[in-house]
């Protein structure tokens, strides 16, 4: 026998609390997007499956790794860290200037505001890769289009990063750097950088070991770096020498990850 006055109360219960609903809709709709992601991006755990024994014949034909090839990888792995340093330094020489007039609170006016903006979305929007295409066709084969490309790619992100760092900044030493009569650049060196300086130098270590990895990848459509090496082990059917170049990229990465963390860990110290 039902109970009326209990359903009376769970009805009531639901009709008046609109966040269940609201949930119950957010995640309905989150499942749907998740489903018709499935089906345009053809996931199946079927086909990963049939296509097991494949994946373990060419990880068999990597080992064990052909370490005295890593001799000839020393050159190509120096080339990297000097690709991912200069790609990193450009960026920060271009990303600096451009984030103040991105940053709402300090940009002269908002048109300014929503150019600069835009053309952080552009240059971040544009895989690093496209643009090692672009500058390899440019410059030539070698390691500075890999610069270039991130550089421009780099500048984009941590153009919008230092940006939304500026925006988030306390405004009372602003205001009173303003009303002693200083200027714009007084205002940012006195004001605004003391306040983002250890969020930044956080940020451009983490993009330090991005461009790391990119640089390693870059040197497969000709921009110089230890992925020239890998895509060439690659073509040459000798994946033993693949194995040896994926263990110095895991190395190279590792070892970034490890140096920035300490650094990182050293600045948040400095600063308390």
């Amino acid at each position: 026998m039902i109970d009326i006055g209990r359903y009376k109360f769970l009805v009531g219960a639901s009709v008046g609390n609109p966040g269940r609903w609201k949930f119950m809709l957010a995640a309905t709709v989150g499942l749907v997007v998740i489903w018709w992601a499935a089906i345009g991006s053809e996931v199946s755990v079927t086909e990963l499956y049939k296509g097991g024994p494949w994946i373990a014949d060419f990880l068999g034909r990597m080992f064990p790794p052909n370490l005295e090839f890593a001799q000839k990888l020393i050159k190509p792995a120096i080339e990297t860290i000097q690709i991912a340093i200069w790609g990193t330094l450009l960026a920060i020489v271009l990303a600096v200037p451009a984030c103040f007039l991105a940053a709402r609170n300090i940009s002269p006016n908002l048109a300014v505001f929503h150019v600069m903006r835009q053309l952080l979305n552009i240059m971040r929007g544009i895989n690093e890769i496209i643009l090692a295409l672009i500058f390899v066709a440019a410059v030539g084969l070698g390691p500075f289009p890999g610069v270039l490309a991130l550089a421009l790619h780099g500048a984009g992100m941590l153009g919008k990063f230092f940006a939304e760092s500026i925006e988030d900044i306390d405004q009372g030493p602003i205001e009173a750097l303003r009303a002693t009569g200083a200027g714009p650049v007084q205002t940012i060196i006195f004001g605004v950088i003391p306040q983002v300086i250890t969020a930044w130098i956080a940020v451009i270590l983490y993009r330090f070991e991005t461009n790391l990895r990119q640089a390693t990848v870059l040197g497969m459509v000709g921009a110089g770096g230890i992925g020239f090496e890998l895509v060439g082990s690659m073509k040459l059917f000798q994946y033993q020498d693949t194995a040896t170049c994926i263990l110095v990229i895991v190395l190279m990465v590792m070892a970034a990850d490890y140096i920035s963390s300490k650094l990182r860990a050293a600045i948040q110290q400095g600063t308390h």
